[in-house]
């Protein structure tokens, strides 16, 4: 699976959690850009994303990443 395949699967995933066909995120976007992203829809986003990918994240993991492109990053590491 490429990055880009990854990415618009978390795009669509952020869509899904956040009720917005048209949002549009980036490497660079973070909880403080969204306003809706609290800790709740954090948790949403994360259990979506290990379901839907298959992957498991250690909570210290969570803890270091700032934006969608280190999820992502960290998330093409368990692809692997």
């Amino acid at each position: 699976m490429t990055r880009e395949e990854v990415f618009d699967g978390v795009q669509e995933i952020f869509r899904d959690i956040f009720d917005e066909d048209d949002l549009v995120i980036s490497d660079a976007t973070s909880s403080d850009e969204i306003e809706d992203w609290d800790s709740l829809n954090h948790i949403n986003l994360v259990s979506a994303i290990e379901k839907e990918f298959k992957i498991k994240f250690a909570l210290g993991e969570l803890m270091t990443l700032k934006d969608v492109g280190a999820m992502v990053d960290l998330m093409m590491e368990k692809l692997k």
